[in-house]
């Protein structure tokens, strides 16, 4: 019968949540609970605990620390009245540091029965009672413990009982608790300052000493374990010497810090950090007003400002810490007007995140991404820029803030929400891993009992774990997103006329935000933003909406002011296009890579502005995909074909051209073809789009030039053009020329001389018709690599060709024709003379020792002579030491060497070439990585610069937002566009020690 009880007693304890039912039902059975261990209110109440195991054997401890009276009162009490039930049992269950400070302070329950109304919340003035009280009474843990310090302990220890009991039973919100936290922290310091001046008499007489709360104390949003930030401002009563009032002060400070500070019997109330303070630690503990305000005018750093928001008068000389207060906040609102303002802030929170060990980021509360500072410095951020002329926003306490700010209209009300939401809930969960041990932390625990606890002091019962990890992912995740998008949505309300009954903000105040935000010209962003949102009408609604979003991924680049423009640009073309807005409202993808392509540079904009349509691209994962040259021909050989004459072709094949080229160049700027490792990738994507587009262009001019001059009637001779260059290692850049050989081949029977002037007539028309002048890039067709060169005739036959290079060929002709491959024209024909290129490009037995020495030669006249003057050789990216000259001759050379060998070798493409050298152990790993790793970054540079300048060039650009764009482009962040220069300076020295020993053979 006994063991049916017992397995009866097990299952309901299971039921009630309790995982460890058999240490549960060995609790129950102690003979203190005797009366009340079968009373089902007592086992009903445990199960809604955060963890009732840890609640019943903190309860044992408790009932087992009482005399029988009061055992008798606390069990009478715990059965009959639910309200202290609940607040007792939920404080036991959630926090095993406070169950050990009642089975240490036995009689601290009483505490419970305090403020039963739900609403009725204590104040300082409430907490300092409760503390003088609380010390006159203290009982000591131990004989002869009890002194001022040790009492403070434990009156603080029980007013913060009562505090968790409000939180963890729902009485008190967050932000009730929070600030009873910060309400209670102020009377512990007032307490303890007080301690300090009776102990120190004289110190107390000769010095006035203000204490100033700093971070969430001033901000009254104080956790349960927090170090409290203080600054200490000093004067002199009246016939005092300053520097003797300062000392006094000063010791009087150090003296408080240690009441509160110290660990002695009873443990330690919380740190007091004065590091807040003019020059941090280095700084003196006391300053007089006159010293802060000489340093803050001149001395003081932005993020000292934006402290300076959260300072809040607590202690001591209450005059003087209002004129500490009334001298510096002036200054605050003003920080705001600082250069580089917005940008520090920006550097400080990602400093904070790029500090946090790497193996707490993903449980980081409070510093990691999508945590509590996210929330916290938007808010600061959108304070200091609008508090300047809007004292409404100038809260301490960042939920009343947000809320400010939602009612000012600088902060959307469905943002506002969700941040107050998310903030609430990763606070709420800071605040409970806080109380279980009383331990200042803010990494979410890893353990499933730790997990599980947490997640039912939360309200989450049924799968707690599960529930509060994707609750907190959540939040966090919309906290990231917020974070990164909300301080650019006041822009919205400044720039765009809103709902009937809301005003605009003057002219003045939005161009002070523009500044801000990293508009250099702020009157003119003012005044597309009126062109564009202005009136009532559905499309300036909709821009409306977009508008906030945009501008800040504008602002988020190396040129808003030029993202802004070109979306006014496009919007004027195709604002009255239905699909247009509609698309960049529903498709968020196409918004963002809209905001990114206008704002990253200039060549994609200007081919954007020549087709706006072309912005449907945007909107589809597929819109970014680089068409593939079988495509590519196919459209184009249709569109040559309906055309009237060669002129209408060709401009149709420059529109194809125009619009493949804004499509790679759009999935390259967006990151839809690769960044980070995958860069090496993104360039071969880049490169065979380029190259493939390159040979269905000239593929389109061939065929009109055909059509147009022919070749004879009957048909002379075949044509075909061939690839040479990055253009035949299909590597091309955005900003290459094209290199190209002309071959024809009479065909049986035909004049060979008139077959050669057919030949050289399509040739000629191919070349015109590709360089007519038109707004769209050029596309210049350089034929210099022909025999003979600018000498020799444009096209010339392929046994003119055979007859040549065996004659007359030089060694840099060989070498040349390692990149020889198919372009346009007749494919026999490039089988053919690629056929008769092999012998020249891989000679067996390689290049003789003479030919070696003559492409040295070559390349060191080159690096010498060709190099522009004035040019850097460690950043020029095409002869500069370790760049792209470097890497492909290297290649080239051992090409030569071993290509009739090696048949891998037998590629035009350089990193090909390079694995292939290295699977053939031609070459060291190590080696070709860093040639190959020089060659990617030196490769990116070339079209980052063509991509941000419309230009090509090969070196970093010297202004200073192009050098920016061109470190963005590259994934450095903002500031960072130096280290991209010394980046690149050191992998091409790299990339140069090993061009001397695999190109030149010099030893080490």
């Amino acid at each position: 019968m006994r063991d049916g009880r017992r397995s009866s007693t097990f299952t309901r304890l299971l039921r009630h949540g309790f995982t460890d039912p058999s240490g549960a039902e060995a609790l129950l059975d102690v003979p203190e609970l005797s009366s009340v261990r079968t009373d089902p209110v007592l086992l009903d109440a445990l199960g809604v605990t955060a963890d009732p195991d840890l609640a019943l054997r903190s309860l044992v401890r408790l009932v087992q620390s009482q005399d029988d009276a009061d055992r008798h009162t606390l069990l009478d009490t715990l059965i009959t009245a639910k309200p202290l039930r609940d607040r007792l049992l939920g404080v036991l269950g959630a926090s095993e540091a406070l169950g050990e400070h009642l089975s240490r302070q036995p009689h601290d329950w009483h505490a419970l029965v305090t403020y039963d109304s739900s609403d009725l919340h204590p104040g300082v003035g409430d907490f300092e009672a409760a503390l003088r009280k609380g010390m006159t009474h203290a009982r000591p843990a131990a004989p002869g413990t009890i002194t001022p310090q040790n009492a403070l302990r434990v009156a603080y220890r029980r007013c913060l009982l009562a505090i968790a009991a409000r939180d963890v039973c729902g009485t008190s919100d967050l932000a009730e608790t929070a600030g009873e936290l910060a309400d209670l922290a102020t009377a512990t310091l007032r307490a303890a300052l007080a301690i300090a001046m009776r102990e120190a008499p004289a110190d107390a007489a000769a010095g006035r000493l203000a204490v100033i709360a700093m971070g969430k104390t001033g901000g009254h949003e104080l956790n349960y374990v927090s170090d409290v930030d203080v600054i200490f401002v000093a004067a002199a009563p009246e016939g005092v010497d300053e520097g003797a009032a300062v000392q006094a002060a000063t010791r009087l400070a150090a003296r408080m810090m240690r009441v509160c500070s110290e660990t002695t019997a009873e443990g330690r109330i919380w740190e007091v950090d004065a590091n807040l303070r003019p020059e941090g630690k280095n700084g003196p503990l006391v300053r007089t007003l006159a010293s802060h305000v000489a340093y803050y005018r001149r001395w003081a750093k932005t993020w000292e400002f934006q402290a300076l928001l959260k300072a809040r008068p607590v202690a001591g000389d209450d005059e003087l810490g209002h004129a500490y207060l009334d001298a510096l906040a002036p200054m605050v609102w003003q920080a705001a007007d600082r250069e580089n303002f917005v940008t520090d802030v920006q550097e400080m929170r990602r400093r904070v995140v790029d500090n946090i060990p790497a193996a707490q980021v993903e449980r980081e509360l409070k510093l990691g991404p999508g945590g509590l500072r996210d929330v916290e410095f938007a808010v600061q951020l959108l304070q200091l820029v609008h508090g300047r002329t809007d004292p409404a926003l100038r809260s301490r306490t960042t939920l009343t803030a947000l809320t400010q700010l939602a009612e000012g209209g600088y902060v959307g009300r469905a943002d506002a929400a969700a941040l107050d939401a998310a903030y609430r809930f990763l606070r709420s969960m800071e605040h409970r891993i806080q109380l279980y041990k009383l331990r200042r932390t803010h990494l979410v625990p890893e353990e499933e009992a730790d997990l599980r606890r947490l997640g039912r002091s939360l309200g989450l019962r049924a799968e707690p774990v599960a529930e509060l990890n994707r609750e907190w992912r959540r939040h966090a995740k919309e906290v990231r997103r917020l974070h990164e998008k909300i301080f650019y949505r006041p822009l919205l309300d400044a720039f765009a006329q809103l709902e009937p009954g809301e005003t605009r903000l003057s002219p003045n105040a939005a161009r002070q935000r523009l500044e801000a935000l990293g508009y250099l010209d702020p009157a003119a962003a003012l005044r597309h933003l009126e062109a564009l949102a202005s009136g009532v009408s559905r499309k300036a609604a909709i821009q409306r909406t977009l508008l906030p979003v945009l501008l800040g991924w504008f602002a988020d680049s190396a040129d808003p002011d030029a993202g802004l423009l070109n979306f006014r640009k496009v919007s004027d073309a195709l604002g009255r296009t239905p699909w247009y807005l509609r698309l960049l409202r529903d498709e968020g993808a196409a918004a963002v890579n809209l905001a990114r392509v206008l704002s990253a540079g200039r060549f994609a904009p200007d081919l954007l502005m020549r087709a706006p349509e072309a912005v449907a691209l945007l909107g589809d994962a597929e819109g970014l995909r680089p068409h593939g040259y079988a495509a590519l021909a196919q459209e184009v050989h249709a569109a040559v074909s309906r055309a009237g004459n060669a002129e209408t072709a060709v401009t149709v094949v420059r529109g194809v051209r125009r619009r493949e080229l804004f499509r790679t160049a759009a999935a390259d700027l967006t990151g839809a073809l690769g960044t980070g490792d995958d860069a090496g990738a993104a360039v071969d994507v880049v490169g065979a789009a380029l190259s493939d587009l390159t040979r269905a262009t000239i593929g389109g001019a061939l065929q009109a030039a055909v059509e147009t001059v022919g070749t004879g009637e009957p048909p002379l001779t075949r044509i075909a053009v061939i690839g040479m260059g990055r253009f035949g290692g299909r590597e091309m850049g955005y900003g290459s020329d094209v290199d190209v050989l002309f071959v024809h081949e009479p065909l049986e029977g035909a004049d060979e001389t008139a077959a050669a002037r057919a030949a050289l007539k399509v040739a000629d028309e191919t070349r015109r018709l590709l360089q007519i002048p038109t707004s769209d890039p050029p596309l210049l067709i350089d034929a210099d690599l022909r025999p003979e060169g600018k000498s020799g005739p444009l096209a010339r036959s392929l046994a003119s060709y055979a007859a040549y290079y065996r004659r007359w060929s030089l060694v840099w002709e060989s070498q040349a024709l390692l990149r020889a491959a198919p372009a346009a024209g007749d494919a026999g024909l490039t089988e053919r003379f690629l056929a008769l290129a092999d012998p020249l490009r891989y000679p067996r037995g390689g290049p003789s020792e003479e030919a070696v020495v003559e492409i040295r030669r070559l390349k060191a006249r080159m690096e010498t002579e060709r190099l522009p003057r004035g040019a850097d050789p460690t950043t020029h990216t095409k002869l500069g030491r370790g760049g792209l000259s470097d890497v492909e001759w290297t290649v080239q050379l051992l090409q030569m060497r071993h290509g009739a060998e090696h048949g891998s070798l037998r590629t035009p493409h350089t990193r090909t070439a390079l694995a292939a050298l290295r699977d053939a152990g031609l070459a060291d790993a190590e080696d070709t990585a860093v040639l190959d790793d020089a060659w990617v970054l030196a490769t990116r540079v070339r079209n980052a610069v063509m991509l941000v300048r419309g230009r090509s060039g090969d070196t970093f650009p010297s202004d200073g937002r192009e050098l920016a764009a061109v470190g963005r482009y590259l994934g450095y962040g903002p500031g960072h566009a130096g280290d991209l220069v010394d980046d690149y300076r050191r992998i091409t020295r790299r990339a140069r020690g090993v061009v001397e020993r695999l190109f030149y053979e010099y030893e080490d």
